[in-house]
């Protein structure tokens, strides 16, 4: 499809469009940019942040301009981009806030692993019985009634193997922490 020559567009006019949104957008920025910052500056109680928050808007909308400029309110769309920015800074700053005062989870995989690996070069040093003993009422809750029915055996020798085996694994982490 060809455009007819009357319809075409010469470099001098594609300038001069672009001339044209640019100052548009350039008095929009004027127009709007110390309503904005105030707003920004009372919200957030800090002139930097609110100047930071006001520039990601403006630059957000200028990338949009074309669509924006012909919204009934490209000031609504600013506003509402300015407080979605802050609102997201707000939420990653509480989050970094939660991490560095150890308020969220520390879900350390490595150290859960070396744990669970230490508790079993423990568990490796008893008897069988032993450990079948330590299992059943200390990891798992048995009481030594529960613990002694389940082994076929009676709850005296369950509380007598329990014993020993915690003062094999006490006397071990002596060792290792000497």
């Amino acid at each position: 499809m060809e455009i007819p020559l009357s319809e075409a567009k010469s470099p001098s006019q594609g300038v001069a469009e672009l001339r044209d949104v640019t100052a548009s957008f350039e008095e929009f920025f004027d127009a709007e940019r110390a309503r904005l910052f105030g707003a920004l500056a009372v919200m957030s109680g800090n002139r930097a942040e609110a100047e930071e928050i006001m520039q990601d808007a403006f630059l957000k909308v200028w990338q949009r301009w074309d669509r924006v400029s012909a919204m009934d309110s490209p000031q609504g769309f600013l506003y509402r981009t300015a407080l979605n920015a802050y609102r997201s800074r707000r939420r990653r700053a509480a989050v970094a806030v939660r991490k560095v005062i150890h308020l969220l989870p520390q879900d350390d995989a490595l150290d859960a692993v070396d744990t669970r690996d230490q508790v079993a070069r423990l568990l490796r040093s008893l008897t069988p019985r032993e450990r079948e003993a330590m299992v059943l009422t200390t990891f798992l809750g048995y009481s030594a009634e529960e613990a002694g029915r389940r082994l076929g055996i009676r709850a005296t020798t369950v509380r007598s193997l329990t014993t020993r085996a915690r003062a094999t694994l006490r006397r071990q982490v002596q060792e290792v922490q000497t």
